[in-house]
């Protein structure tokens, strides 16, 4: 494989797109940034389906119906003259173009509410540590996480509102899941089940129980879900399909929707690679550490709270002291609301297991919420870029980036205060090679979801993999929901990884000294963007 210029190849083949797609010098052109935001904002309200018995209708005769509509603002888009459009603003143009592309590809190829029972979960209890919730969901989800129980009477009536669209949408799941792939169907059984459980212990929140109004539309709507659940698991026997997109579907949607400059088969390459290194740099590192002690685990309450403590402060602390990026008033905040709490050495899953040893490399990951706090309290200057790109389109941006500084941070010097936690940060890296790898494998139709988190488990350092297997399920069942996903944790990584190789050169030849803190500063400013995209941005 050859990386080298993948991120010019990216930009040269999307500014051919831009200036010689098949019938767009008949067109009309617009030479207005302000026409793009507009139709920006056009395209998202279409996007959002219209509703059928009150929730989101997602059958084939409406998706047929809107085509037309939908293609027309695809041209309109096409249209537009970015020539004189600031680099910025060409970025900007690619993200809806992709948002778009993601539309095409959901209709042809993915149809999650035609082949993904676990489109149809509503009630999400938790909030996602990246932009939007991982894979692809319906258009009426319920985020539980933004209620604050006792519920005030506007929050009541809201959440009433919303808990009526779960009994027409579970109906309509009915009709509109036809598709044939079986481990898609069986893995989303369970996300299906879950429901009912979140809605039970919703049940239990203060103030639900004495409010019949309430009492009366979650009992319909747990109704509504065991009988959804009992429907699939009935069909399930008849699913005997792949559940894979296939290799060709899966370039397609790398280049096109995720902007990811990597052919399957160079995403392999790369994930081997990265397993490779991994490995014989954990064993390195093992080496090198061989006459300090072991890391040992927290296995108390009291050991977990002294131990988290510690590592929130050091983190901080070394952040801001190695002037890695401009530190902001709400990161501490931020990552104190997600510090972890003590779990029993039984229950601990390959996450938790790292924890209980030391928390930073996975507060290194927690870099999403210092994204996610951005969002909030300093939002992109850009409408297109303020709220989530849709079909997660930025998994590469927002995974990468969590991925890339645990290595940037553990070479800063993170751990110098106790080497071994270096150890920590290659079995990361190893645990995510494998995982995307098994992924690849599964969306090829090449292996199935159990043979992949096969590779998953077997090439995960330590047997951390092996301790609790219902995490192995979730995320082999969400990287085949949704292609790229698995896979964007490593590649995101490489391509934030070329972007500040190149930045990096050009400060050389220009004689300027390269600043890790200005690098990640803009790559803060540029936003939730692909890297591939954001890397043409920051470099110009």
């Amino acid at each position: 494989m050859n990386y080298r210029n993948s991120i010019s190849r990216l930009i040269l083949l999307l500014l051919f797109s831009l200036i010689y797609e098949s019938g767009i010098s008949q067109q009309k052109r617009t030479n207005d940034y302000t026409s793009l935001v507009s139709l920006f904002k056009e395209w998202r309200a279409f996007e959002k389906p219209p509703l059928l018995n009150g929730a989101p209708d997602y059958t084939a005769f409406s998706f047929n119906k809107r085509w037309p509509a939908f293609k027309s603002l695809q041209s309109r888009l096409k249209a537009i003259d970015t020539s004189s459009l600031s680099v910025e603003q060409k970025v900007d143009w690619m993200l809806v173009w992709a948002e778009m592309n993601g539309y095409d590809f959901n209709h042809r190829v993915l149809k999650p509410w035609n082949r993904d029972p676990a489109f149809y979960k509503t009630i999400w209890t938790e909030r996602s540590d990246v932009p939007a919730h991982e894979g692809p969901t319906h258009h009426a989800i319920i985020d539980l996480w933004k209620y604050t129980f006792p519920l005030s009477a506007a929050d009541k009536n809201k959440l009433i509102d919303q808990l009526k669209v779960i009994s027409p949408l579970n109906e309509q799941a009915t009709l509109n899941l036809t598709s044939n792939a079986k481990e898609l169907w069986i893995a989303g059984i369970n996300d299906i089940k879950s429901q009912k459980d979140d809605l039970i212990e919703l049940l239990e929140k203060p103030g639900i129980k004495k409010d019949a109004e309430l009492q009366n539309i979650i009992d319909q709507s747990i109704i509504s879900t065991e009988k959804l659940v009992k429907w699939l698991e009935a069909e399930s026997y008849k699913k005997t399909g792949p559940s894979g997109i296939g290799k060709e579907n899966y370039n397609w949607y790398a280049k096109n929707v995720h902007l990811v400059p990597m052919t399957w088969d160079d995403q392999v390459v790369l994930l081997k690679r990265e397993l490779a290194r991994a490995w014989s740099s954990l064993k390195l590192e093992e080496h090198r550490n061989r006459n300090l002690p072991m890391l040992s685990e927290a296995n108390t309450i009291l050991d977990y709270d002294s131990l988290k403590e510690r590592s929130v402060k050091s983190f901080i602390k070394f952040l801001d002291q190695q002037q890695l990026l401009t530190m902001k008033k709400y990161y501490e905040p931020a990552l104190r609301e997600h510090e972890g709490s003590y779990v029993p050495k039984e229950k601990r899953n390959f996450f938790l297991i790292t924890m209980h040893y030391d928390p930073r490399p996975l507060y290194s990951h927690f870099y999403h919420w210092f994204e996610l706090a951005q969002m909030d309290l300093e939002p992109h200057a850009s409408e297109i870029r303020r709220a989530p790109l849709l079909y997660n389109i930025f998994d590469s941006r927002n995974e990468g980036m969590a991925t890339a500084v645990e290595e940037i941070f553990m070479n800063a010097g993170l751990y110098d205060d106790d080497p071994r936690v270096r150890e920590i940060v290659y079995i990361l890296i190893a645990q995510r090679a494998a995982r995307g790898l098994g992924s690849l494998y599964a969306h090829a139709n090449e292996m199935t979801m159990e043979e992949a988190g096969k590779i998953h488990a077997e090439y995960t350092p330590r047997k951390w993999m092996k301790t609790e297997k219902e995490l192995l399920k979730f995320e082999q069942h969400l990287y085949m929901r949704l292609p790229g996903y698995g896979t964007s944790y490593i590649t995101g990584k490489f391509l934030i990884e070329e972007a500040m190789a190149e930045y990096a050169r050009k400060m050389e030849l220009s004689g300027q000294i390269f600043s890790i803190k200005d690098f990640m500063d803009k790559m803060n400013q540029i936003g939730s963007v692909p890297p591939a995209i954001g890397a043409w941005e920051l470099t110009r």
